[in-house]
C-alpha cells in the first residue's frame, strides 16, 4: 500500500518542535554529541514540507554509537540501520512523540555535511526556496504516493546540493 503524502506550507512552529527534541536529546546524550541539527525542509523558513521534523545527531566519535543506541532505546527509539546511506543511522520514533526522523551521524559523515550545506544554502537563497516550494506543490498535485513524489524532486534536489557545495 502506498504511503500517503501530505505537504504543508511552512509552519513557524516546526523550529519549536525541533528545539524540544534537541533539548531532550542533549540531556540524554550529553558530551557524546558534537551537534544536533534541524535539517530537511522543515528547517528552512518559507519552504513547503511534509510536516515531519528531520534531525541529525552528530556523534563526537563513532565509538559512542553503541552507547547512543542504548540511551536512545530508553526513550523508545529503535535502531533501524543505515537504510542504505553510509555514515547515517536511522531510528524509528516512539509512538507518543510527534512525527520526526532521527538520524545519528558519524563525525566523517558526508550525508551530515550535505544536509547542513543544503539547509544553509536554502536559508540564504529565497528564490531557490520559492522554486523548490513550487516544485513540491506541483508534485503533490500530481502524485499520491510518497515514493513517486520523492523521485519527482530528486534531480532538482541534486542540482540544489551541487549549487550549495559550489557556494560553500
Amino acid at each position: 500500500m502506498p504511503t500517503p503524502l501530505l505537504i504543508k506550507e511552512y509552519d513557524p512552529h516546526w523550529p519549536v518542535l525541533f528545539e524540544e527534541l534537541r533539548v531532550k536529546l542533549t540531556e540524554l546524550l550529553g558530551n557524546m554529541v558534537s551537534a544536533i541539527e534541524h535539517i530537511g525542509s522543515t528547517s528552512v523558513p518559507g519552504l513547503a514540507s511534509k510536516p515531519i521534523i528531520d534531525l541529525d545527531v552528530l556523534l563526537a566519535t563513532a565509538d559512542y554509537f553503541p552507547e547512543a543506541i542504548g540511551r536512545l532505546a530508553t526513550l523508545g527509539y529503535e535502531h533501524q540501520g543505515d537504510l542504505g546511506i553510509t555514515g547515517r543511522e536511522a531510528f524509528s520514533i516512539p509512538p507518543e512523540l510527534f512525527a520526526h526522523h532521527l538520524y545519528v551521524c558519524f563525525p566523517d559523515s558526508e550525508e551530515f555535511r550535505r544536509h547542513i550545506l543544503l539547509r544553509n544554502y536554502l536559508r540564504s537563497h529565497p528564490a531557490e526556496v520559492s522554486a523548490y516550494s513550487r516544485l513540491k506543490w506541483n508534485l503533490f498535485a500530481k502524485f499520491v504516493d510518497r515514493a513517486d513524489y520523492i523521485q519527482g524532486k530528486e534531480a532538482f534536489v541534486k542540482q540544489l546540493v551541487q549549487r550549495a557545495i559550489a557556494h560553500s
